[in-house]
């Protein structure tokens, strides 16, 4: 039969038939005298093969090491690979609906965050906040930040701020003294950076940071996110918020 009629047989094109002559994958047969390819029973079995395969999930170079004589590794070894790979991606499907189902609640209460989708810790410790600042400048500019770090963290450091700043926030009247944080910094938009409000709103908001946050870090000298964050505020508000990590780092008084 023809290189069409092979294709027709078993379901595949006439392309994929010479790719995997040029990979070789399936061994191609001598040209006619007319020119032409004949095609036999054993090339049709061969090609079924490589296409069940490939509909398996397997790559061409794993199709390779399946079809070769001398493959350091055998069908079993490679479909378990494959099975392992499957799993995975069945974890990280699993956990996306989670959080589109979360998502989707949120929506449904009104409570969507502003900033878009996040992950679900992020997505509730929003919540907790409730609408702590809701008309705040300063309350906006921290969620945005925490949205940042929740898409760019790693799994790991993600995990570890939120497992810090839920039970800190759930605490009584904390949401209340994080209302007063924003406003003192909100507050400071047009002061000047040696203003007597600056220590006061430092001091509240050292009060509200959790002792447990990696503040040390931060304050490190060249940390592009905390110099690109303060960079937003106004010379006050960035001034205060400085004061309030040395402080905080310290565990002292401003």
């Amino acid at each position: 039969m023809r290189i069409g009629e092979l294709a027709g047989l078993v379901g595949v094109t006439t392309r994929a038939i010479r790719h995997y002559h040029h990979l070789g994958l399936l061994p191609e047969p001598e040209r006619l005298g007319n020119g032409y390819r004949e095609y036999g029973l054993r090339h049709a079995v061969e090609l079924a093969r490589i296409r069940r395969l490939t509909e398996l999930g397997l790559g061409l170079a794993e199709v390779r090491d399946v079809l070769a004589d001398d493959a350091g590794r055998d069908l079993v070894e490679v479909l378990a690979e494959l099975d392992a790979d499957l799993a995975r991606q069945e974890a990280a499907i699993h956990e996306r609906r989670t959080r589109l189902r979360t998502l989707l609640t949120e929506a449904e209460r009104g409570r969507l965050p502003a900033e878009g989708p996040v992950s679900p810790e992020l997505a509730s410790f929003f919540s907790e906040l409730g609408d702590t600042g809701a008309d705040s400048p300063m309350a906006a500019k921290d969620r945005e930040v925490l949205a940042l770090i929740d898409t760019t963290a790693p799994p790991e450091a993600r995990e570890q701020l939120m497992a810090t700043l839920l039970p800190a926030f759930s605490a009584p009247g904390a949401v209340a003294a994080a209302h007063e944080v924003y406003a003192r910094l909100d507050a400071l938009a047009d002061a000047a950076p040696d203003d007597p409000r600056v220590a006061e709103a430092a001091r509240a908001l050292a009060a509200c940071v959790p002792s447990e946050l990696p503040i040390g870090e931060a304050l490190a000298e060249g940390n592009t996110l905390l110099d690109t964050f303060l960079a937003d505020f106004s010379p006050a508000q960035a001034e205060a918020v400085r004061l309030a990590m040395r402080t905080a780092a310290e565990g002292g008084a401003p």
